[in-house]
């Protein structure tokens, strides 16, 4: 049990030892020492004291603190960010249990001072290591704190070279985002597609050798080499994919079964696949006689720029021939796009003072009218792009054209209709009065007998043959009627679509005039196309959702809602398999979707993972 005098003083006494044995005398300087005596307790006294006075010490010798190697126990003042003030109350109670409740009156020694403690005191201090040692603290992890003087410096980032160490020339490489013309196989061998040829330069002599040629009709759309590095694969523009030997220069085989070009391969150990613009992807295996193996359908939509197309309901820019030809007017321009080799041509250019209003094929494919902002109607040859004949006989722009087998009908802003026929002299043959605005939609029945019309005074007009008045006018619309199709399923039903203020898909009995059904859809219809395979029909719209809608006839239940489009829908066309639309818009592209069943179910392949058999359907 402690004694009271050790209670009194802090400080715990050895049995048989007094306070005053053990006192501190200050003298000048504020420094102080220890004088010992072997024959009596501990005393510390001051030198400059009465030598009268006797001074016993204790038989333990207590060094003086400043010759002590304080700094290895991190006894001296060094400010830690980390620990001071954070364990303030700790360390005043510490110092409390070491050295008395009344230490603090030591707190103006200086700091030299043995008897001024320190912050860090009864911390260890870890000595430093060399950087080669295996206690060194970047080995152990310890790389801040109080660690980071001594820890190892970063290691200095790899430094890559900022300029190729080899150009080499590479002349009609194209400039085309879908292509992939540059392979490295693991022979160390680089293969490169330059416009119909396909060169093959070795790494190791610099040597150049020409693989192949494909002639001008073809081109050279992508190229992979297999993992051996001994063959190599080549995607064509027009669809085909060949295998050469890139040793001896010879073409091991051809494979089809694309549509378009082939503009990216992929080969495994076994197997290659190819992806195409007509957004199927092909299995081949050189073992199997048959061009490809499987079929993953997955991918819906291709998008093409169309810089120019104007976001007018009135016009109609778009139209696709049976001949797998698009043709779009642009501005002052006319260009011809083949979906089956993805070649566009300019066709030709109305000048500055005109513009493209309307495009129509005639239904063989070879001859396509253009309408213009002059109100004349020209006709040309899609194949030489050569202009046939230019007819006038409307005031103003002529916004929509429809050919039957023979003759040519043209609608204008002057409210008329026309009928041109090549074979006479005569600019037209016949006009069609009857609307009191705008005449925007006109389409032939399939066996040439009626024709319908639609204009912005919201009238639907039948006419025949045999008369220059209207058959029929249908006035239940309450907008403008762009929107007319007749179905290929049924005769004398017809389909019309009014604006934004109708909003409707109406069906007529054209035979006594009935409307059959009606369909509110929400926002503007601005096109509608029968299909030709399935008893369904496809609407566009604008305002206010921009969709592509598919409806089952005569149930008009929604297959499908295809959205994509930023502007109003305002162009349609269907291809000639029936099974593809492509859709343009203000946004200025124009979009392809799959949207019908072709008309024959395809001879099944091999299923393929996730993908179904045959052609992608949307419903």
């Amino acid at each position: 049990m402690d004694s009271p005098q050790a209670k009194k003083t802090g400080l715990n006494l050895p049995a048989g030892m007094s306070e005053t044995s053990l006192r501190l005398e200050t003298f000048s300087g504020s420094t102080f020492r220890a004088v010992t005596n072997l024959g009596s307790p501990r005393t510390i006294s001051n030198l400059s004291a009465s030598p009268s006075k006797s001074s016993s010490c204790s038989d333990r010798f207590i060094p003086c603190r400043s010759s002590s190697r304080l700094h290895t126990f991190g006894l001296i003042d060094k400010g830690s960010p980390l620990k001071e003030g954070g364990n303030e109350v700790y360390s005043r109670l510490l110092r409390a249990e070491l050295f008395g409740s009344d230490f603090g009156s030591f707190s103006n020694a200086g700091p030299g001072s043995p008897m001024s403690p320190s912050k860090n005191m009864l911390r260890f201090k870890t000595e430093s290591s060399g950087p080669n040692s295996p206690y060194s603290p970047s080995i152990l992890g310890y790389d801040n704190g109080f660690y980071s003087e001594t820890s190892t410096p970063p290691k200095p980032p790899r430094k890559v070279p900022k300029t190729p160490h080899k150009v080499l020339d590479a002349p009609s490489l194209q400039d085309d985002f879908y292509l992939n013309l540059v392979d490295w196989s693991s022979q160390n061998v680089l293969a490169v597609g330059l416009g119909t040829c396909v060169y093959l330069w070795s790494a190791s002599n610099s040597k150049v050798t020409k693989l192949c040629d494909l002639g001008p009709n073809d081109g050279v759309c992508s190229v992979q080499w297999t993992r051996e590095g001994s063959f190599i694969s080549i995607g064509t523009n027009l669809g085909q994919v060949q295998v050469w030997d890139g040793t001896q220069c010879k073409k091991v085989r051809t494979m089809g079964g694309h549509q378009t070009r082939t503009g990216v391969l992929a080969w495994n150990s076994r197997t290659l696949a190819s992806g195409s613009r007509d957004r199927n992807i092909l299995q081949h295996d050189l073992r199997v006689q048959n061009d490809f193996v499987s079929k993953l359908i997955g991918h819906k939509s291709e998008v093409l720029d169309a810089p120019s197309l104007q976001d007018d309901f009135y016009l109609n820019l778009v139209d696709w021939s049976s001949q797998n030809v698009l043709a779009v007017g642009l501005g002052t321009c006319v260009y011809l796009w083949s979906a089956s080799n993805s070649k566009v041509t300019k066709l030709c250019d109305l000048g500055p003072n005109d513009g493209v209003c309307s495009v129509q094929w005639t239904r063989e494919g070879s001859f396509i009218s253009i309408g213009t902002n002059l109100g004349q109607v020209q006709v040309w040859d899609g194949t030489q792009c050569k202009k046939v004949r230019t007819m006038g006989g409307h005031q103003t722009r002529t916004g929509v054209l429809a050919w039957n087998s023979r003759t040519l009908a043209s609608g204008s802003r002057d409210r008329n209709i026309l009928q041109h026929d090549l074979r006479v002299q005569n600019d037209f043959v016949s006009k069609l009065i009857g609307h009191k605005s705008e005449v925007c939609g006109l389409k032939w029945s399939h066996d040439d007998r009626e024709l319908a019309s639609g204009g912005n005074d919201n009238q639907l007009l039948v006419w025949n043959q045999h008369s220059q008045q209207p058959a029929l006018r249908l006035t239940e619309h309450t907008a403008a009627v762009k929107a007319i199709a007749w179905s290929p399923h049924q005769s004398g039903l017809l389909a019309s679509g009014g604006g934004t203020a109708d909003r409707c898909i109406r069906f007529w009995n054209t035979t006594n005039g009935h409307q059959l059904n009606s369909v509110d859809t929400g926002s503007q219809v601005c096109n509608l196309a029968w299909s030709k395979n399935v008893n369904e029909i496809v609407s566009t719209h604008g305002y206010s959702q921009n969709q592509i809608m598919v409806w089952k006839y005569p149930s008009m239940t929604k297959v499908a809602t295809l959205t994509g489009h930023s502007m109003r829908v305002l162009y349609l066309a269907m291809s000639p398999d029936g099974q593809t639309i492509v859709t343009g818009a203000g946004d200025e592209t124009l979009r392809f979707w799959n949207v019908f069943p072709s008309m024959k179910t395809p001879t099944p392949v091999r299923d393929t993972g996730l993908w179904s058999l045959g052609r992608t359907q949307i419903r």
